[in-house]
């Protein structure tokens, strides 16, 4: 009876192991589309924000690649080609302070966090402000490469960083949506 217990004990943990894994590194992601119109349903846009607007618009686009997840804001991440020039967007759009890029789950290989960040640190891409509060306390980031090569990712910005901790709102920061429970 005791080999039993064990031998239940163990593959019970397997089972419960190896469904956490699955529905944190594969459940729940779906394919993202491009679209021209912001406003459809399960489609998006890249955009910059604008250093003289302060509003995101709309950047040149080539071979997307995004997945997203219901369960997080934090879980969208993106790759993709601009033709625009790194000068050219740093003349125009808001540069982002601090980009930590978050990792992506393995099976979506154009996405790497690690090397990214090392490149961020080490001037080889430039990251800008996609959209600032995408949702309350998350902005869009987008780093760029010499060559055309962007990265999209979802960050935790300094307001919501204090406001998910469960303090109070700071000065400077947009109050946070009514939660309904």
């Amino acid at each position: 009876m005791g080999k039993f217990l064990v031998a239940f004990t163990l593959i019970s943990a397997l089972a419960a192991g190896a469904a956490i894994y699955y529905l944190q590194v594969y459940a729940f992601y779906e394919p993202v589309t491009l679209s021209d119109t912001p406003s459809m349903q399960g489609e998006t846009q890249i955009r910059l924000t604008s250093l003289t607007s302060g509003a995101p618009e709309p950047i040149l686009v080539d071979d997307f690649q995004g997945i997203d997840a219901d369960s997080s804001p934090l879980r969208f991440r993106a790759c993709f080609k601009t033709p625009n020039s790194i000068a050219m967007l740093s003349e125009t759009y808001v540069p982002y302070e601090n980009p930590v890029p978050l990792i992506a789950p393995d099976w979506f290989g154009c996405f790497d966090a690690k090397q990214l960040g090392q490149d961020l640190k080490n001037g080889l891409a430039v990251a800008f402000l996609g959209e600032e509060n995408i949702e309350y306390g998350i902005d869009r980031v987008i780093a760029v490469y010499d060559d055309g090569r962007a990265y999209v990712w979802h960050q935790i910005n300094e307001c919501g960083e204090v406001v998910f901790d469960g303090q109070p709102v700071p000065e400077g920061c947009p109050p946070p949506p009514e939660r309904s429970e």
